[in-house]
């Protein structure tokens, strides 16, 4: 794994610049967006429709993530320190105590993602 990237896709730079809802609508019209080892740290992504998506070693460090459902969302390797999670779903496959060693230790989720 390497760190985190600042990916050219214009959807991940539509988050990049705070527009949580230009990127739902352009999900919304079939635009896909691959944010797999994306440094999304410190963003505001509280609305984000993210269902569906790859975001294997993604590094949220200090992102505010409220209530986003991530039950469909590959986390293998994202890394979750210091971000807020309240009202978030994740996968059956992680278990609380991992999500709490992510948010609070900074540790890779370990997650074997099977997309239904």
């Amino acid at each position: 794994m390497t760190g985190p990237i600042i990916s050219d896709d214009p959807l991940y730079l539509l988050l990049r610049n705070d527009d949580v809802t230009g990127f739902n609508q352009a999900r919304s019209q079939g635009q896909a967006c691959d944010l797999a080892g994306c440094d999304l740290r410190g963003l505001d992504l509280r609305n984000l429709n993210i269902s569906g998506m790859n975001l294997k070693d993604a590094y949220f460090r200090g992102a505010d993530l409220r209530g986003i459902d991530f039950r469909d969302c590959n986390l293998d390797g994202a890394s979750l320190a210091d971000a807020k999670i309240s009202g978030c779903y994740f996968p059956d496959g992680l278990s609380p105590d991992e999500i709490q060693l992510s948010v609070t230790m900074g540790t890779r989720l370990r997650h074997i993602y099977n997309k239904s």
